[in-house]
């Protein structure tokens, strides 16, 4: 391969590198308003009066907007597919706030500072209402959090708001009660994973204004442009043909973008002014009013036989979903249908539970997208198991694994609020990601635990871990492309490049295709009038899915520039073939150059332009596969964790950007230590969040991460472009069980409950004592 499978720099890194105006922000109008929203300071209350009288008097003020002035149409800000599996709950503005942070009143002014003012001279009078503070107790709580009669699911996924209840899912395979009866060895455990917080360095940010054809043109920061304009055109009851949606450079994602944010309350003010405006979220908002990882309960039991045959997996679950329903019933699903097909040789298994509604910030996408949180119950169980059986945890894996070749009834009774697909598993390297994994963390010599001092131990542990490459027969992408007349092609593509470097990846796919230089392939995407349609950058879509759309529209041109090229040498096209450069007679001097034939092609002879596009819907969703090892130090007197070593080994097929993939796996290791460890959501007795800043939401340093080692095994996946798997979510989900599960093995005290404090530590090493 000349470009695939090579570490070719990301086509954008000069660019930002100079601090190029590329960003939202960077791009909105000069004279756009500036958009501000008045929020909610109660967890759940009703607006009974608003009073926006000396607001409107403030010189610069140019519109206020309340619930009664915009259209009262239920949707879900979860840009996921249509029908949304989410349900529709949501309003622009709503006569309820159901957290602390939820949207009264659009105020859009000259500058800041007089909105400012704005803000603080509405008044509102609420009556307040209890709120739903602990999702343990929301199914049976007083308060329906959705009592309006407007908000509905889109097909049935258990939606019951009068108990709260956002959705619900039911599977079970086999009889897992009388299985269990046969079980030799039996655990039952209960774990707790908590909110997190994506912390992009950009924040949410939109601009809006009306173009000279009267149409809606919205810039944002959104990881799903093509979403976003279906519920803005849904959410204001206007044509989807009137609203261009553009995603500039974005500054991180990490599926905290997938959704609609900023963009109807800028949109609602040039709709109702003709100005154009933006509004940039502060960090507090951020926090506040967009997603967090949704939290969850997990209930976990497994049954084996003495000789470590796994024969039952048991999981019931409770999902916190937040104020609103997006994202619910899919991330619950994802939680069994990205794990338990890990351990595909049990005779039973069941998974089931509820997504509930409470009065805290909305749970949303997050990458691992319950995979990480049911990851860390099912691996921290496997090493439970593993203890009782007097087994290394190595060993009980490798037994009873996944493996090339297999495949698990899961992959088709779960999908992502559907059925899923049937697939037979034909890239796994998990064997020999474990394998050199072992030997890069000494699992030999140090397993389970080193003494260092009398008060401190060092201990290892270890997790495996699956993901997805999109959604199968969901999904799809699209590319064209177009030769220009030096012999360059532009490379049009709806796919949303977050920062990954995805824009660089699909240019590499198509110049591979096409025997040229990656840097002749030039790109644009993310426009929804100039690039033809894609589902957006989520659910680890990009390199399997869009990939696949640029390959296929490449090898499409190819077979038009062999064509023309014929002509243009008056020979059969069966005898041409195509080397990047030259169209050529095989066997024969016969030639032309590309920039030749392109020259006359639009100048002079058989005049055409050469297009070529293609779309692409994956049938399966071939997972990646990651063993991850962990390395921990405590002080037993003070139960500090200190993380000394973090390997990640790897199988995503072939790396078509070697060291965007290692920077992707890095990233997402980083992002599993900080929910392992660090990062905590918290509240005060009434609902207001506290973590709303980076003094308070602690994020892991470089000095908080120890030595992170990343490596990939050699694998190539047959569906995949060029052999390629997705990369971008698996390298989040092993760190929360490995970390757990090292401490375990250097103390002997089980964490079950997420972040792993040192108050927990202490604590748990004064009651084992």
């Amino acid at each position: 391969m000349k470009e695939v499978a090579k570490s070719i720099i990301k086509k954008d890194a000069l660019g930002l590198l100079l601090g190029k105006p590329v960003y939202t922000d960077d791009l909105a109008p000069k004279n756009a308003l500036i958009v501000k929203v008045l929020r909610s300071p109660h967890a759940f209350a009703k607006i009974k009066a608003i009073d926006i009288s000396e607001a409107e008097k403030i010189n610069g003020i140019e519109c206020i907007l309340t619930y009664k002035d915009i259209p009262r149409v239920p949707v879900t800000r979860a840009g996921q597919g249509y029908p949304e599996p989410s349900p529709h709950d949501w309003y622009i503005l709503d006569e309820y706030v159901r957290y602390v942070g939820d949207e009264i009143a659009i105020v859009a002014g000259n500058n800041e500072n007089v909105v400012n003012e704005a803000l603080k001279k509405i008044k509102v009078d609420y009556e307040v209402l209890e709120p739903v503070l602990d999702f343990e107790k929301a199914e049976e709580h007083p308060s329906i959090i959705h009592p309006e009669k407007e908000t509905h699911p889109m097909f049935e996924i258990g939606f019951n708001a009068s108990k709260n209840i956002a959705a619900s899912y039911e599977m079970e395979i086999g009889n897992v009660e009388e299985e269990l009866q046969k079980c030799d060895v039996v655990i039952k455990e209960r774990f707790y994973t908590q909110a997190q917080s994506h912390v992009a360095f950009e924040p949410h940010s939109a601009t809006s204004y009306i173009d000279m054809h009267g149409r809606l043109i919205i810039i944002s920061s959104t990881q799903v442009p093509f979403h976003v304009r279906r519920i803005i055109a849904e959410a204001f009851k206007i044509p989807i043909k009137n609203i261009r949606v553009i995603k500039p450079r974005l500054g991180g994602g990490f599926g905290g973008k997938q959704a609609i944010h900023g963009e109807p309350f800028v949109a609602a003010v040039t709709l109702k002014t003709g100005k154009p405006a933006k509004i940039v979220y502060t960090r507090q908002e951020v926090f506040e009013a967009t997603y967090t990882r949704h939290p969850m309960r997990f209930d976990v039991t497994l049954g084996a036989t003495k000789d470590g045959k796994l024969k039952v997996i048991d999981i019931q679950g409770l999902s916190d979903t937040g104020a609103y329903g997006e994202h619910a019933l899919t991330t619950f699903m994802v939680a069994g249908s990205k794990t338990l097909p890990l351990y595909n040789k049990v005779d039973a298994v069941r998974f089931k539970g509820k997504v509930v509604y409470t009065n805290r910030v909305p749970g949303g996408a997050f990458r691992g997208y319950g995979a990480i949180q049911a990851n860390f119950a099912l691996e921290s169980a496997m090493d439970i198991l593993a203890k009782k059986l007097n087994m290394d945890p190595v060993i009980l894996r490798k037994k009873n694994m996944i493996n090339e070749g297999e495949t698990s009834p899961i992959f088709k009774i779960m999908g992502e609020g559907r059925e899923g697909v049937d697939m037979i598993v034909r890239s796994c390297k998990l064997k020999e990601c474990i394998e050199e994994g072992m030997n890069l963390i000494d699992w030999k010599n140090k397993f389970p635990r080193i003494k260092i001092s009398d008060t401190k131990v060092r201990g290892v542990g270890m997790a495996i871990a699956m993901q997805g490459s999109g959604i199968a027969n969901i999904d799809m992408a699209s590319a064209i492309l177009k030769l220009n007349d030096d012999g360059s092609f532009n490379l049009l593509i709806g796919a949303t490049d977050l920062g990954t470097g995805s824009d660089t990846i699909l240019a590499q796919i198509a110049a591979e295709v096409l025997n040229t230089p990656t840097e002749n392939i030039i790109v644009y995407s993310s426009d929804t009038d100039l690039t033809p349609f894609d589902t957006g950058a989520y659910a680890s879509s990009t390199t399997y899915v869009s990939g696949h759309a640029v390959r296929l529209a490449a090898e499409k041109m190819k077979k038009m520039i062999i064509k023309e090229g014929a002509k243009k040498l008056g020979v059969d096209e069966k005898s041409v073939d195509f080397d990047g450069e030259f169209i050529y007679e095989i066997n024969n001097a016969k030639k032309v150059t590309l920039k030749e034939l392109a020259t006359v092609l639009y100048y002079t002879e058989n005049q055409k332009q050469l297009v070529a596009d293609a779309s692409f819907v994956g049938e399966e969703s071939p997972p990646p596969y990651m063993a991850g090892f962990a390395e921990v130090e405590i002080d037993t007197e003070t139960g500090k964790v200190k993380l000394i070593n973090y390997v990640g080994v790897v199988d995503c097929g072939t790396t078509i950007n070697p060291n965007l993939a290692k920077v992707q796996i890095e990233g997402g290791i980083v992002q599993g230590i900080g929910m392992a460890l660090f990062e905590d959501v918290k509240y005060t007795y009434n609902g207001k969040l506290l973590t709303n800043n980076l003094m308070h939401y602690k994020i892991p340093s470089r000095m908080d991460i120890g030595n992170v080692q990343v490596k990939f095994v050699e694998s190539y996946e047959p569906s995949g472009p060029f052999g390629a798997k997705s990369v971008g979510e698996i390298g989040i989900d092993t760190p929360p069980a490995a970390i757990a599960n090292a401490i375990y093995n250097a103390i002997g005290v089980r964490i079950t409950s997420l972040p792993i404090t040192p108050e927990k530590v202490l604590k748990a090493l004064k009651s084992s004592k």
